[in-house]
């Protein structure tokens, strides 16, 4: 798989402890997706692993997915209704620029990293961590095989 070539163990290391971080300060969820190709065009496919992957059963329907689709050199982001109502396309838009930037210059794992930062700033801003929230999904990055 071509996906686990792109990101070196110490990235993937950064990229799971930056979810971890950006999770405390939220009760949203974001998770990772990474996969050489999508078949059916990475929106179909990352808004089948949304929902396979239980990201749009979140309390507060907070959750946001960031696929990679890396042999396609395609990706994208969806957040569920719950963030979509607070920030809206241009800012899901302003983070896909970010990370176009980066993964232009084979900086992978920089891209990824901001848009982690950058959705759980939006997810802390609109839903802050309380005491009784808990880490609804883990926060592991996720690698596929292409395969439904």
């Amino acid at each position: 798989m071509e996906a686990y070539k792109a990101i070196s163990a110490a990235e993937l290391a950064e990229i799971k402890a930056a979810i971890g971080a950006a999770e405390k300060r939220t009760s949203g969820e974001i998770r990772v997706f990474i996969e050489d190709s999508a078949e059916d065009g990475p929106l179909d496919r990352a808004a089948f692993l949304f929902n396979k992957l239980g990201m749009d059963k979140t309390n507060l329907r907070n959750g946001v997915l960031i696929y990679v689709a890396f042999v396609d050199h395609k990706f994208c982001i969806i957040g569920d209704s719950g963030i979509n109502q607070k920030v809206g396309a241009t800012f899901w838009n302003a983070i896909k620029e970010k990370m176009i930037g980066h993964f232009k210059e084979n900086r992978i794992a920089q891209g990824l990293l901001e848009a982690i930062v950058d959705s759980g700033e939006a997810l802390a801003k609109y839903f802050p961590y309380a005491a009784a929230d808990r880490n609804e999904l883990p926060d592991d990055i996720m690698f596929g095989d292409g395969k439904k």
